[in-house]
């Protein structure tokens, strides 16, 4: 047995110790119901993200978008598989299930719409800061699947999964390293999957260590004046090889163990420890009770990065503070000021960013968001979150080519806020907007820190909007979206076959057509 310590609703997996089989130890006990439960609270934050995902999932693929249906037809040539299965989403038809998990994953991030983390744990010294997103929960249901588990076992797994990945992400920042943040996923995934498969503690710390010796993705898949599919694709290949490390691991394959504390495997070899034998970080996972780590997730009302959502926040209260700024068209705004933190600066504003001519790239482009944003309220639309909401048409070839977003494009300046704004992330995204009007004069908006969505600011209108953005996303996609919705949401009461399935539903491709990405989906 590995050393670990419970204090309180924690466990601790100090850097000295083997953390890889302490992990799997911990999972086969979480999952056996060693400790208490997470309170209500924890599973309604928990289940919301879950439907977020799957909602993101299913509109990415009705939109017709290339990296998801690519994988899609790759799994398809798996239905004959004859070892683990599980559903595509929107299907009853059971796949390998290493390929069900990559279409699936791949689908729920391509909008870049579902829930993130920042890795920050103030009170443990934890702020390392690395970026993470709720992409892997199709790793759990195809686990779910497979050994028949109820709707609570489901939960219970999928919060495990994400305890696992934003604690190691507040421990260790990938990014400092040029290596990408789903790498902390496939750790979570690999323990998580195989411990649901009752995989025995030897072989989950050689499914993690095959994980992180064989499969450690580059934010080169991230650099480029336009983006590709690797950018959305990079959760869902990393699930796919986490998931195949376990099925080897099942077989017998041995993986190389104690994988934190390997000097020469990404963790110590970037971050060498003062003494031999440790890992640079302690690890300390939440078992029961109300702080999980999925508490301090956020929330995306719309498509665009998150740490742009200080900038739509800003943009947002000064329209409606200053209706005035509606009037006088598009040559009344003569500069859009946003002043920023890093990471964001180096990310959504680089100067690359002011020509997107792909959606991938239009996403992560602040001077794209702040001007479809104006553009929007320029031609009517209500100048609030839900009226404002950012959608797939507003990332269509023509939305991208619109010459009213390209000229406010043009007024929209970004500078760095300094250290000022440095200090107060990854707490918040420090965010202030400063418009130079021809008829308002010059406003501000105040710093922004928590904008709607942000997991400090969930309170009045958040739920509307989040589920304005669920109807809308589902719009034209399902039968009827409040029955999918409510079916989604009652997975907690679920039996087995419930759960087995819950991605056997009804849709159809929606009509629009125009996104720059619409390759190889079937007509």
């Amino acid at each position: 047995m590995a050393h670990w310590i419970v204090e309180g609703n924690q466990v601790i997996l100090p850097r000295d110790t083997n953390q890889a089989r302490g992990l799997a130890e911990v999972a086969l006990e979480f999952l056996r119901g060693r400790w208490g439960s997470p309170d209500p609270e924890t599973l309604q934050q928990l289940q919301r993200f879950h439907i977020d995902s799957l909602v993101c999932g299913i509109s990415a693929l009705a939109w017709g978008t290339n990296a998801p249906w690519v994988l899609r037809r790759e799994a398809e040539r798996y239905a004959d598989h004859s070892g683990p299965k599980a559903l595509l989403l929107g299907s009853s038809t059971a796949v390998a299930a290493e390929k069900a998990i990559a279409a699936n994953c791949a689908a729920v991030r391509e909008w870049d719409a579902n829930g993130t983390n920042f890795g920050y744990r103030p009170e443990r010294g934890h702020t390392a800061g690395e970026f993470g997103h709720n992409d892997f929960y199709p790793v759990v249901q195809a686990a779910a699947e497979q050994q028949g588990a109820d709707g609570p076992r489901l939960l219970r797994a999928m919060l495990l999964l994400d305890e696992i990945r934003a604690r190691l992400a507040e421990v260790f920042a990938l990014r400092r390293y040029k290596l990408d943040h789903v790498l902390h996923g496939a750790v979570a995934s690999a323990v998580v999957y195989g411990a649901m498969q009752g995989a025995s503690v030897p072989q989950l710390e050689s499914a993690v260590g095959m994980v992180v010796a064989h499969y450690v993705p580059y934010r080169a898949i991230r650099f480029g004046d336009q983006l590709s599919d690797s950018k959305g694709a990079s959760a869902a290949l990393s699930a796919e090889a986490a998931v195949t490390s376990v099925h080897r691991a099942l077989l017998g394959f041995r993986g190389p163990g104690d994988i934190f504390r390997n000097p020469q495997a990404v963790f110590c070899l970037n971050e060498p420890p003062p003494k031999p034998r440790q890992s640079p970080f302690d690890l300390v996972l939440t078992v029961q009770g109300s702080d999980f780590a999925v508490r301090e997730m956020h929330f995306k009302l719309g498509l665009y990065e998150h740490q742009s959502a200080g900038a739509i926040q800003g943009i947002v209260e000064l329209l409606g503070r200053h209706p005035q700024l509606l009037q006088g068209g598009p040559e009344a705004f003569q500069q859009v000021q946003v002043r920023i933190y890093e990471p964001a600066y180096g990310i959504i504003c680089d100067p690359a960013k002011r020509d997107p001519r792909t959606r991938q790239s239009a996403d992560h482009s602040l001077y794209y968001i702040v001007a479809r944003l104006l553009a929007k309220a320029l031609r009517g639309a209500a100048p609030d979150w839900s009226g404002l909401m950012l959608l797939p048409e507003d990332y269509s070839q023509q939305a991208l080519e619109d010459p009213l977003t390209r000229q406010l494009m043009q007024r929209v300046q970004v500078t760095h806020g300094g250290p000022e704004f440095d200090a107060r992330y990854p707490e918040g995204i420090p965010t202030q907007v400063v418009i130079q009007h021809a008829t308002a004069g010059r406003v501000e908006s105040p710093l922004v820190m928590f904008p709607l969505g942000h997991a400090r600011n969930q309170q009045g209108e958040f739920f509307r909007v989040l589920q304005t953005k669920w109807r809308r996303l589902l719009a034209g996609v399902v039968p009827s979206p409040d029955s999918l919705l409510q079916r989604l949401e009652s997975v907690g009461e679920a039996g087995p076959e419930q759960v087995r399935r819950l991605y056997d539903f009804p849709w159809q491709r929606v009509s629009f057509s125009g996104l720059s990405d619409q390759r190889n989906c079937p007509q």
